[in-house]
């Protein structure tokens, strides 16, 4: 478990929302509890800059003004920090862990371990993360993920994958992570197919204080609830 406050620059794309938008976060990695400075938000083509943030207190999500449609701060409020930090996210209580047969990618061999949940464990207990960690260096390089956020599934459903690469790695205050990320269809074929999304992240540290009085909504703040309410 990572004990100190996570903070970076998100830049998070994805083709299929049409939604680009780029936020200064920082995350308490004990409680999981995440703030946003937003910067910019908008369509994939055309982002506009913005003065707004959004949180998630792990019960309450909200974004102010109230009047910016997206990012959805539920989703997007822990994704970004969850995502690139992957794997030591993935010691939380009730994560489930299988070895599973070696696996080529783009001509390596990785070590392959499945990640799910347990039933109730957070708002999307019906996701999975397969990890395709390098042999020699350890370092996860890719994995494929299911999302089951708003959908009525249960843990182990067979919902479609998407290939997430893992690029750019960095050591910082001692922990090595990647700092770039592409997301493909994960086709029949075991491969790569149409793109989906792609992040980066920037201006990480795991030293700065976490402000708490940033999880409390202002006045203009719009709430969100979980699909399910």
């Amino acid at each position: 478990m990572v004990h100190c406050p996570d903070e970076l620059l998100f830049l998070g794309v994805n083709l299929g929302a049409d939604l680009r938008f780029k936020s200064f976060l920082v995350a308490d990695n004990r409680t999981r509890e995440v703030y946003h400075d937003l910067l910019t938000t908008g369509s994939y083509d055309a982002p506009d800059e913005v003065e707004a943030r959004f949180a998630w207190d792990g019960t309450d999500a909200w974004i102010a003004p109230g009047s910016i449609e997206q990012p959805n701060p539920r989703f997007w409020g822990i994704s970004g920090y969850y995502f690139q930090l992957i794997p030591f996210v993935l010691a939380d209580p009730g994560t489930r862990f299988e070895r599973r047969p070696d696996e080529e990618l783009d001509g390596t061999m990785y070590e392959m371990v499945r990640v799910s949940f347990d039933e109730g464990v957070g708002e999307s207990p019906g996701d999975s993360y397969t990890l395709y960690v390098h042999p020699e260096s350890g370092l996860v390089e890719a994995i494929r993920y299911t999302v089951s956020y708003g959908r009525d599934v249960s843990p182990g459903a067979d919902l479609p994958e998407t290939l997430f690469y893992y690029d750019d790695h960095v050591t910082v205050d001692g922990l090595t992570v990647a700092t770039a990320f592409r997301g493909y269809e994960f086709t029949e074929a075991g491969e790569a197919g149409e793109f989906r999304n792609e992040a980066f992240a920037d201006s990480i540290s795991f030293r700065r204080s976490f402000d708490r009085s940033r999880l409390e909504a202002p006045r203009d703040a719009r709430f969100v609830a979980p699909p399910s309410r």
